[in-house]
């Protein structure tokens, strides 16, 4: 189904920046709001129930999974991460541009639901760079952290399969690069004819 509102997917490995990216632009563009997801990992610093995430319990991560509310769902550093799919539809259905921050896995399963999703990835200028930042972060011991690198490395061969790429060495550059894939995606002429049908009906464009 068509929706007048355009739905972006995020993804990255961790460290990449892509929390700080989507944040920013946010903060820029009233236009594009967020869809929270739902998680069962624990809170981290001052993220909040409901803002950054909806954290659950296994038990009640389970009964979504039976009763088919996510548009998608995946195993990520040993936690469970979940995106509603009614949440999603009702945004975009009342002409919203939605971003979603997800793995891959939860991209390319977005992608199967929402044909005209657009995907993008994040990538780190570097190896070292993409160790700094998470050791900079001062969130995870070091096991972790060679645990996100390795998983990296797997999440770095899917970019491939996403509409655009961003390299997010120089923030203002990669932020940038974020929002004009956000005012490109306006301007297509499928996306241009969902949001405004009334200018081309009048128009007898089809």
């Amino acid at each position: 189904m068509d929706y007048p509102g355009n739905l972006f997917v995020v993804a990255a490995p961790s460290g990449a920046g892509k929390s700080s990216l989507v944040k920013a632009l946010m903060e820029l563009d009233a236009r594009v709001q967020p869809s929270v997801s739902h998680t069962t990992r624990a809170p981290r610093g001052q993220e909040k129930h409901g803002r950054e995430y909806f954290f659950v319990s296994q038990q009640e991560f389970d009964a979504m999974v039976l009763g088919e509310a996510f548009v998608e769902w995946a195993h990520v550093h040993g936690q469970r991460y979940g995106t509603s799919r009614r949440a999603i539809e009702e945004r975009i259905a009342q002409g919203a541009d939605v971003i979603l921050e997800i793995d891959f896995q939860g991209a390319l399963q977005i992608k199967k639901a929402f044909a005209n999703a657009v995907l993008i990835f994040i990538l780190p200028p570097s190896w070292e760079e993409l160790r700094a930042r998470l050791e900079r972060r001062g969130e995870d011991s070091a096991d972790v952290i060679e645990l996100r690198l390795k998983n990296a490395a797997l999440e770095m061969t899917q970019a491939q399969e996403f509409d655009f790429v961003i390299i997010n060495e120089l923030f203002d550059r990669a932020l940038f690069d974020l929002k004009a894939v956000v005012h490109a995606q306006r301007l297509k002429f499928s996306a241009q004819r969902r949001a405004r049908a009334d200018t081309f009906k009048a128009l007898n464009i089809i």
